[in-house]
């Protein structure tokens, strides 16, 4: 393994311990999961660029689409949690009250 790709699988792996074993607040389970789609794109990205194909270099393109439009409902349900319960913690959420 070369170390790039170590590094690129070492900050997913990280991103997903975070969002698996800190999930205190919304917000840090939403940059943790920013932190794995970045990793994913980068990794992505220096893919297609090692295959020097036109038919791999849309699908970085199409994943940082993906990855907007998951901040954007993110970011927008951190409003509405916030808004309706007065905090982002995910202790006092309660699917069953909603």
């Amino acid at each position: 393994m070369t170390p790039v790709h170590f590094s690129f699988s070492s900050a997913f792996i990280l991103g997903l311990m975070g969002l698996a074993f800190h999930r205190t607040h919304l917000l840090s389970a939403l940059l943790c999961l920013e932190g794995m789609m970045l990793s994913l794109f980068i990794a992505l990205a220096l893919w297609a660029l090692q295959f020097e194909t036109t038919g791999f270099s849309a699908a970085p393109m199409l994943l940082l689409a993906f990855s907007a439009c998951e901040a954007s409902a993110g970011l927008a349900l951190l409003v509405a949690t916030a808004r309706t319960h007065g905090t982002d913690r995910l202790q006092n959420l309660n699917l069953l009250q909603c």
